[in-house]
């Protein structure tokens, strides 16, 4: 299906949204004095154009070609369609069951007396504000998220206890970050807050879990001072995540390869380390432990699978304990688990947790649980452990609502 095509599917989605919803703003505004109503229909006709607007661009011009700001605008006036259609289920909720009502009516023959006019409209009146309240207060919430939550960070820890694990590791602390998407921020500053609660944590290894960019390493520019600023006696490694190649925009020949060869020269300026289908050992007091990291490998089939896991675990048989550091959670599934039992503990990202669910005590869900059956913490299969990071950026949504970014603080425990 083409761009064109969709998006002109999603213009008359957005129509068939607006009218019904616009019919809960008559309601709603009823009672209001003339000056008032003419302002609250004034600002729906603004939201209704804007995002009637937006699919007729993306059907001429696509939205990796957008600018950050109208791709962030843009974004806003998606959640607040969502929140628009969250409202307007209560009215077609309504209108279903008066469908099914007069249906019912005509099959049995009996006309039952309309309701009077004032009843009509104390229903109607009721069903508009009803709907207006299921659109306000989520908006209200994304609103938050967008503001306040993308940048709400947080810390999570864990202790990862195995005999395996040598009595010289034991208290070896990792810190992973994950999911930076770099050109979905707007200045530097957010990113500056997050690694500074980076480097306070002390950590031994610091690890970075993929997608350091949406699509392009020149979303990297003026980051590069802030990539360099992270340092850990073991060194600082990272993997490539499915947005790294720059698979979702265009390319002129040849010119995707360099932008991804840039992309893993900057992480290399910045003495980060990227691990390629290869592993490295880790010294401490003599002895060793393995550190894997390979490419993209989508246990999904729409996600690439660039990741060769034989080669970066070739040779490792002789360290007692191994660490895999893969991008999609969903490769310890249909991989490592079934055939290599002796990677220890698998590090991952890429779901981001949908950037939206909630996390109470005795309580965690997200959206994304239908997609991932491991998506945000710490796993364990057998003897095998996954650790799943929330994302420190964000893509899409421009915003976080219950699951906020997050940066891991890992222990090892010999025991």
């Amino acid at each position: 299906m083409s761009d064109f095509f969709r998006f002109f599917i999603f213009l008359v989605l957005v129509v068939l949204i607006e009218f019904y919803f616009f019919q809960a703003v008559k309601g709603f505004s009823s009672e209001f004095n003339p000056k008032t109503k003419k302002v609250v229909f004034g600002i729906e006709y603004f939201l209704m154009g804007f995002n009637m607007l937006i699919p007729i661009i993306g059907m001429f011009y696509h939205p990796a070609k957008w600018g950050d700001w109208f791709r962030y605008v843009s974004s806003i006036g998606f959640v607040l369609l969502v929140c628009k259609l969250l409202g307007c289920l209560v009215l077609i909720m309504d209108d279903f069951y008066r469908l099914l009502r007069f249906i019912y009516e005509l099959l049995v023959s009996a006309k039952v007396e309309g309701e009077n006019k004032s009843i009509k409209i104390s229903r109607v009146k009721f069903l508009s504000q009803l709907a207006i309240t299921f659109a306000v207060v989520p908006a209200v919430g994304f609103m938050y998220g967008i503001i306040k939550g993308a940048y709400r960070y947080r810390i999570h820890r864990a202790q990862i206890k195995s005999n395996k694990i040598p009595k010289a590791f034991n208290g070896f602390k990792i810190v992973q970050i994950s999911d930076i998407h770099t050109g979905s921020f707007f200045n530097t500053n957010a990113l500056e807050k997050a690694f500074k609660l980076v480097m306070e944590q002390g950590a031994d290894l610091i690890v970075f879990t993929g997608d350091l960019v949406n699509n392009s390493a020149d979303e990297t520019k003026g980051y590069e001072k802030i990539y360099a600023s992270l340092n850990a006696p073991h060194g600082i490694y990272s993997v490539l995540g499915n947005h790294d190649y720059g698979d979702y925009i265009s390319w002129e020949p040849g010119e995707k390869e360099k932008n991804l060869q840039r992309l893993i020269n900057i992480q290399t300026t910045a003495g980060w380390k990227v691990l390629m289908n290869e592993h490295v050992a880790l010294e401490k007091e003599g002895e060793k432990i393995a550190l894997l990291g390979v490419e993209n490998w989508g246990g999904r089939g729409r996600f690439p699978r660039y990741g060769k896991l034989n080669l970066a675990h070739a040779n490792t048989k002789d360290y007692p304990y191994k660490i895999l550091l893969s991008h999609d959670p969903s490769h310890w599934d249909v991989q490592v688990t079934n055939n290599y039992k002796d990677i220890d503990l698998t590090l991952s990202g890429h779901t981001h947790g949908m950037q939206f669910g909630i996390e109470i005590p005795n309580l965690k869900w997200s959206p994304v649980k239908y997609l991932y059956r491991n998506w945000a913490g710490l796993y364990k299969d057998g003897e095998q452990f996954l650790y799943v990071n929330r994302g420190l950026g964000f893509i899409g949504f421009p915003g976080r609502l219950g699951i906020w970014p997050e940066i891991t603080v890992l222990e090892l425990q010999s025991v």
